[in-house]
């Protein structure tokens, strides 16, 4: 297998999305500018122009139509995935950590830090694929205050994955802990603290029945979604940044070190 190198980002890369199908590569960075490239021979069809900050989360809908990404310029943008337009800008109070589809591709959620006075927020949007996105409403259809905890610190919310069906939003937090929420009350349905330290990154199998976490706490750990238990720990000597399932064979694939700058 011939590896295959993808150029055209100028700073360092912080989110590599395939689509569903797999015939499609995202990617955001730090430079301002998502990509979009094609995954069989790592050609750049073209990238999507207008945020004024670091992309920190993107992602693409079920068909590759279109794409939400989260910056660091206190917006998530809805953009067309074939032409590039951008469709819509959903204004935040801070700066936009993560973005996800729900199953159906009619609306996303999002996770934004706090900015002075205002709270870090899970935030979700009605965006129905068939209406005009000039009728998409501003404000969310519902917002979920993150507020300090009893010892006065911010949690600030790292990830968010609508789980199968859209029963519940999946949010891990810098404090090492997961929540669930229900996405139409906001109510918290769970929490639960799998790590001592910030987690960096979720993955899910393709049909959301496990998930790993990567942490700052030198571990991964494996657990099921149904009953939420835990697996298997994977232990390093360095912070694990991020960590995958394969979809064909019994393998893990975990990724750490330094954070590049």
């Amino acid at each position: 297998m011939r590896p295959i190198l993808l150029k055209g980002h100028e700073r360092s890369i912080t989110v590599v999305k395939f689509n569903f199908d797999g015939d499609l590569l995202f990617t955001g960075s730090k430079d301002h500018t998502p990509s979009v490239w094609r995954s069989e021979n790592g050609e750049r069809l073209g990238t999507f122009n207008g945020h004024k900050g670091t992309i920190w989360d993107l992602d693409v809908c079920r068909f590759s139509k279109r794409v939400v990404t989260a910056s660091a310029d206190a917006t998530a943008r809805l953009w067309d995935c074939e032409t590039g337009e951008c469709l819509k800008v959903f204004t935040h109070h801070g700066p936009v950590r993560g973005a996800a589809w729900a199953d159906g591709s009619n609306m996303f959620a999002t996770i934004s830090d706090p900015f002075v006075d205002h709270n870090a927020q899970i935030s979700v949007y009605d965006v129905p694929e068939n209406d005009d996105p000039s009728t998409y409403s501003d404000t969310p259809r519902l917002e979920i205050e993150l507020p300090k905890g009893p010892d006065g610190k911010r949690v600030n919310a790292t990830n968010i994955v609508w789980l199968n069906l859209n029963e519940a939003l999946f949010v891990t937090f810098d404090n090492g802990s997961i929540r669930l929420y229900d996405p139409v009350t906001g109510d918290e349905l769970d929490e639960f603290f799998p790590h001592e330290k910030k987690i960096n990154r979720v993955s899910f199998n393709l049909d959301k029945t496990l998930f790993i976490t990567s942490s700052a706490d030198f571990t991964a750990k494996l657990y099921d979604v149904v009953d939420l238990r835990h697996l298997k720990t994977y232990k390093t000597d360095r912070p694990v940044n991020d960590a995958v399932i394969s979809e064909t064979k019994d393998h893990i694939l975990l990724g750490g070190g330094q954070e590049a700058m």
